[in-house]
């Protein structure tokens, strides 16, 4: 039987609390450490954790904790399609999008696994007419430019995952189509990315679950009106991306629909034809599953009991150690690797919006503390940028660094005896033991205290599968945190007020003080 417990209600937490003083990173990384402290991840990736505050003793009572709040069973009846989604009564099923790992999960007479395998060969038939020419635009133009119109889940992901692979498929000859995105309400953003569209050669998609979404309807009117004013069809133009029952679905007015549903939540719908749409007609169809196949295999990972076999468990885990019982209010994701540009900023939304509760999973109060802040850049941007702070400022932040060991493009240049790549890979490494060990100096403004934790995932490449074994893994460890906190990590009520208010704005009905900053900006 599954129980669902508060952190402080935990043995497991009491032991925690009970320990007294800190890991001095300084005093025990070592050659050793290093070589020991990491866990194989999907796809060939490597967790290290060895600049981490733990030791044997704490990660004996870390994995106490994970076996008392019953995480992999937890883990396993959501992927049996229990109601994990307390506050909106709903399955959580973005893992069941990339494969099977329970049992079959049926819904309104539908095994929903056959419904998204559905849509992937609905993605996979459309996208192989598109790319031969045998779908065009309204003037019989051949398709060269996607335009993927959404915000928050349906943009973030999607542009990070594009992003991640741009190069890549540059590369290896699978770049089809190139790719651009709208997402804000500000017309600034629609007029920019329009300004330099040939509109005739253009496939907008619109993404929006509910049909309803403001800045993604907003949008699509402002494209509308430029593809009519270029005297084009728009209905030959745009395809969507929704529910089955939105008013989006089967419309006339665009090319196709595709479809999923409201068990996968929005900032975890990158796996599903949000993401998938539009990178299987940026890349390739045989792209986009590879990155579902990266990612289904972490997912299988996370299956396991052990955190030493269990990466994303490890890691949630840690996380968990170092918010509640060392007390750090961030955590900074910094990938040595610019296609892994918009990375931090998907993270942060996937993170900061399931996590960011002050209720438990029965709108109960709970009296520690849940997610952490999430911010970050690629280095070595950061490092001439914000690690000023990160280094010397009052509070210790960990740090989650992302690395490989060769680039995408293989575009490099020797300098001074060494590559590019080189140099960026040798900047990763030094800033870990920088941050974990400090250095001492008479002058005080040049002195490091060092005992900042950090963790690093390092791969050889970043290509399809492991951008998919990326992006689970972070999945899974903000759901395991969830779990440990005992947080519904798949609803997202603190966005829903503002949108009531702007609603009220802008129809008028409103309250003197919302009526006073209301006149303030006309």
């Amino acid at each position: 039987m599954i129980t669902w417990n508060n952190l402080d209600a935990l043995t497991a937490y009491k032991k925690l609390m009970s320990l007294n003083g800190k890991v001095k990173l300084s005093k025990v990384l070592d050659q050793e450490r290093v070589r020991s402290y990491i866990v194989p991840m999907a796809k060939g990736l490597v967790y290290n954790y060895a600049a981490k505050q733990v030791n044997e003793q704490i990660l004996s009572l870390l994995q106490e904790l994970a076996d008392e709040q019953q995480l992999i069973k937890k883990y396993q009846t959501l992927l049996n399609g229990d109601i994990i989604n307390t506050g909106e009564n709903r399955k959580v099923l973005h893992h069941l999008a990339r494969g099977q790992l329970g049992e079959d999960v049926l819904y309104d007479g539908k095994n929903l696994r056959s419904f998204y395998n559905e849509q992937l060969e609905k993605i996979q038939v459309f996208t192989k007419k598109v790319h031969s020419g045998e779908i065009v635009g309204s003037r019989g133009d051949t398709f060269t430019t996607i335009v993927q119109i959404g915000i928050g889940g349906s943009d973030l992901g999607p542009r990070a995952l594009y992003l991640a692979l741009d190069n890549w498929a540059v590369k290896h000859e699978r770049k089809k189509l190139n790719a651009q995105f709208i997402s804000n309400v500000d017309p600034d953003d629609a007029f920019c990315v329009l300004r330099g569209t040939e509109l005739e050669k253009t496939l907008f998609i619109l993404v929006s679950k509910s049909g309803t979404t403001q800045e993604t309807l907003a949008n699509e009117s402002l494209v509308k009106k430029a593809l009519t004013d270029a005297g084009l069809d728009s209905s030959k133009h745009i395809i969507a991306v929704t529910s089955e029952t939105s008013p989006l679905a089967k419309n006339k007015g665009y090319l196709a629909s595709f479809f999923m549903d409201d068990f996968i939540g929005g900032r975890y719908s990158s796996s599903s034809p949000v993401g998938g749409v539009a990178l299987s007609l940026a890349f390739g169809f045989n792209t986009f599953t590879e990155l579902l196949e990266g990612a289904h295999e972490a997912d299988a990972l996370s299956l396991e009991n052990s955190i030493y076999k269990n990466p994303a468990l490890l890691d949630a885990l840690i996380g968990v150690y170092e918010r509640n019982f060392l007390g750090y209010p961030m955590t900074a994701i910094l990938p040595y690797s610019q296609a892994l540009s918009r990375f931090p900023a998907h993270l942060q939304q996937v993170d900061m919006e399931s996590n960011g509760k002050q209720v438990n999973r029965n709108s109960e109060e709970i009296s520690y503390s849940t997610g952490p802040v999430i911010f970050g850049e690629p280095g070595t941007n950061g490092q001439h940028s914000f690690y000023q702070l990160l280094h010397q400022g009052t509070d210790a932040i960990p740090l989650q660094f992302i690395g490989f060991i060769n680039s995408q493009s293989g575009f490099d240049i020797e300098v001074d005896g060494s590559t590019s790549q080189e140099k960026l890979c040798a900047n990763l490494v030094a800033q870990i033991v920088a941050f974990a060990t400090g250095k001492n100096d008479s002058i005080k403004n040049k002195c490091f205290l060092g005992e900042r934790p950090s963790s690093v995932i390092k791969g050889a490449e970043l290509n399809p599968a492991a951008l998919g074994a990326l992006l689970a893994h972070f999945e899974n460890k903000i759901m395991f945190q969830g779990f440990i906190w005992n947080v519904n990590s798949f609803d997202q009520e603190g966005v829903q007020l503002g949108k009531l208010l702007t609603k009220k704005v802008l129809s008028g009905d409103m309250d003197p003080t919302l009526r006073a900053y209301a006149d303030f900006f006309k």
